[in-house]
């Protein structure tokens, strides 16, 4: 596997500092993201760890027309934009239609292409073309080893940066479950793999409404991950998750960031030699 370069930042992948994408699911004011990211530059610098910051613009995949969505695409990439110049952190957001990309592009350090979208060849295509690294949300609906084939869209269309990140399969109704072979199996096809374990524990649309959660198990799933070889971690943090206004239930408070980065440093450190 080779590693990818997130350009005047880091490497992600094998011999490389174990990655970390966290932010709140959606931006809900300029001055909450400012926090957020600065507590977490401050946590993953603590721990030798690489950083993405990562939060929405604009949730366009919903549960319910009255969800929040963010502040859409015009204010959030301004302040997604001070976020990497004042915090410095580079940053990752999700992009729903090609036509989103061009202005993306201008902010985002990684494009991220979200789950049910992971199979849309001209928005991964577009996406490739921008030269910037692109990542792809397993869909709940797709295996691992059939993630070949949109690996193979942002690779033919020029562009080798490609990460893949899981974010567990539909179990049913209103439920997902991870299955840690994928891990083994989607990095066989050449890329660092994420492991998302925040909307892993999500249960989709049972919340009448809304994607219901249990953050309990965001921890056991996060070192059970890393103890199988991924990558990184992805994690949707809020100083108050109960309040927050997307994605609360599956999200992970703050606070708790740093005993479980701890924890996870600690089984990296004794898998990372055999991957």
């Amino acid at each position: 596997m080779n590693p990818v370069a997130v350009e005047g930042h880091f490497c992600i992948g094998p011999g490389h500092p174990f990655l970390i994408i966290a932010g709140p699911c959606v931006l809900e004011s300029e001055e909450l993201a400012l926090g957020i990211a600065q507590a977490v530059k401050g946590i993953t610098g603590r721990l030798g760890m690489s950083c993405l910051f990562k939060s929405s613009y604009d949730k366009a995949n919903r549960t319910s027309l009255n969800s929040f969505r963010g502040p859409g695409i015009s204010k959030g990439l301004k302040i997604l934009a001070r976020i990497k110049g004042e915090v410095g952190l580079p940053i990752i957001a999700d992009v729903h239609d090609k036509g989103q990309i061009p202005a993306a592009a201008e902010v985002l350090d990684v494009i991220q292409i979200p789950a049910f979208l992971c199979r849309q060849t001209d928005l991964l295509v577009a996406a490739a073309k921008t030269g910037r690294v692109v990542n792809i949300k397993k869909g709940q609906f797709v295996s691992p080893w059939d993630m070949r084939h949109a690996v193979e869209k942002v690779r033919a269309s020029g562009n080798p940066k490609v990460l893949l990140t899981e974010r567990g399969v539909t179990f049913g109704y209103n439920n997902l479950v991870v299955d840690m072979r994928g891990f083994a199996i989607m990095r066989s096809l050449g890329c660092p793999v994420i492991f998302d374990a925040t909307h892993s524990v999500q249960l989709p649309g049972g919340g009448d409404g809304c994607s219901a959660g249990d953050r309990r198990f965001v921890p056991i799933l996060s070192r059970a991950a890393v103890g199988a070889g991924v990558d990184g971690l992805f994690l949707e943090v809020h100083p108050e998750p109960d309040k927050a206004l997307c994605d609360g239930p599956n999200s992970l408070a703050l606070h708790a960031l740093e005993p479980l980065l701890i924890r996870v440093a600690k089984i990296h450190d004794i898998v990372k030699e055999d991957l």
